[in-house]
């Protein structure tokens, strides 16, 4: 009985110690299957203990095998996606059911570039746009148009996009519809678009006032020029003469403006002496009666030499700066032009002793028809368009162009512009 007893207790110990062995084994092929490794060859163990494991073994193997397979087709067609992706200038987003971020190129880093992590996060946390987020959720249903334009925060700024979106299906069988984005930067046209239409509405009002008042003037003279004096008919031309001749001045810088802006400007260099060009333009404004209460004083370094340059168009910036001295300046004011040569460039002022400008207006004094003191613009028969045909020519000629004001002090203008050498 004994026997029979330590023989049952054997058994039970040999059965148990195959059992812990052959958990030890599933646990060491588990592991390594976790890790993707092979597991243990077959020879280990004897078929007749582990004749189902090693079956599981011959699976796992193959699935590992098939998964290296399919994890490296995947990262080789991630790598065709991102090289075909990066080579866009239109931003790709792919975002879950749950809008979190699954991929994105190199583009919309560089329309949004404070977007620096981006996978994996939630979209709002990247794009800072209410309609954008609406936009995703209507792509989702089917009820988006085609195309949509919206504007994004971008720090300080705001980034104007056209999105393009389509539903993808999800990777997983009966999941929420994935979503693809297509975003294309129209920042650009929409300023050059809203440049035009300020520009469009600054014409027509410039235009409106002469328009009216020679209109006025004429349909005064057509109904009663019979019972007028000859003083009254006399002050109702020359009246409407002043302001043609405005509306032509317009005209004309309108014109000049739309050449500078073109493709072709009409640069004409030649070898000019600049002293010499700047002299001479003195000595023309000197005998004019409008400079007659003015002092115009020149110091020019006689070392600059030649200089390739259009001397037409730098003949229109010494004018329209002589202008803008004599005509905003007191009587008796001084008017100073320097040239010195400082390496490389040439740096001309043209600077007076004026009532100055206010700093708010500096940023604006070379955009399109602003006017520091409107009313007097008008008076004297300024277009409003002169020191940006300054701008325009000095930068045509590889040159910069700023100024630097004081109240009470006076206004100095000062041009830059390349020391080339003749040709």
């Amino acid at each position: 009985m004994l026997i029979l007893i330590i023989l049952a207790l054997a058994l039970a110990l040999i059965w148990t110690l195959v059992r812990l062995y052959r958990l030890q084994r599933a646990s060491r092929l588990l592991h390594q299957a976790v890790l993707q490794k092979q597991p243990l060859l077959r020879e280990d163990t004897p078929d007749s203990i582990d004749s189902d494991l090693d079956r599981l073994r011959e699976e796992t193997n193959e699935l590992i095998a098939e998964t290296a397979r399919l994890q490296q087709q995947r990262t080789g067609h991630l790598a065709q996606l991102d090289a075909t992706l990066g080579s866009l200038r239109e931003a790709v987003l792919i975002v879950d059911s749950d809008n979190h971020i699954l991929l994105a190129n190199r583009a919309l880093k560089a329309i949004f570039p404070q977007a620096t992590h981006t996978l994996n996060q939630r979209l709002e946390r990247v794009l800072h746009s209410v309609d954008f987020l609406e936009y995703v959720a209507e792509v989702r249903k089917g009820e988006t148009p085609p195309r949509a334009e919206m504007e994004f925060a971008s720090g300080n700024q705001s980034v104007w996009v056209e999105v393009t979106g389509t539903p993808i299906p999800s990777a997983q069988n009966g999941g929420r519809p994935w979503a693809l984005f297509v975003l294309h930067d129209i920042t650009r046209q929409k300023q050059l678009e809203g440049i035009r239409k300020e520009f469009v509405a600054n014409v027509s009002h410039e235009l409106r006032t002469p328009l009216a008042i020679i209109k006025g003037y004429t349909e005064t003279l057509v109904d009663g020029h019979r019972e007028m004096t000859i003083d009254d008919r006399d002050r109702f031309l020359r009246t409407i003469q002043r302001h043609s001749e405005r509306l032509n001045s317009l005209l004309e810088d309108l014109l000049i403006l739309s050449r500078l802006e073109s493709i072709n400007p009409g640069l004409r260099r030649e070898s000019t002496l600049l002293q010499n060009l700047i002299l001479t333009i003195v000595e023309d404004y000197r005998a004019r009666p409008s400079a007659s209460n003015h002092t115009i004083a020149v110091e020019l370094d006689e070392g600059i030499g030649e200089m390739m340059l259009d001397p037409l168009k730098i003949t229109q910036v010494f004018e329209n700066l002589l202008d803008n001295a004599l005509k905003y300046t007191p009587r008796g004011s001084r008017i100073a032009i320097r040239a010195k040569a400082v390496p490389g460039e040439v740096e001309v002022s043209v600077a007076d002793n004026g009532t100055g400008i206010p700093a708010n207006d500096l940023p604006h004094i070379f955009e399109r028809f602003y006017r520091v003191d409107k009313g007097r613009s008008r008076e004297t028969g300024g277009t409003g368009l002169g020191l940006s045909i300054v701008k325009h020519i000095i930068q045509l000629h590889g040159g910069r162009v700023s100024v630097d004001s004081t109240l009470g002090k006076g206004t100095t203008f000062i041009l830059t512009l390349p020391l080339r050498k003749t040709e």
